[in-house]
């Protein structure tokens, strides 16, 4: 009886951990979208 509620309970965290993985997003970022380079791009080579 032991083993099948060991299978039982692997079969649970496997089926919760598949879940967790195919779920939807849970992260809260902001929505900014991608931002534009505003600086000067480097024309030349600058030797140091």
């Amino acid at each position: 009886m032991n083993i099948f509620s060991s299978l039982n309970d692997l079969m649970m965290y496997m089926s919760d951990a598949i879940g967790e993985i195919f779920s939807p997003n849970h992260d809260q970022y902001p929505s900014v979208g991608v931002q534009p380079f505003n600086g000067e791009s480097l024309s030349e080579w600058m030797e140091f």
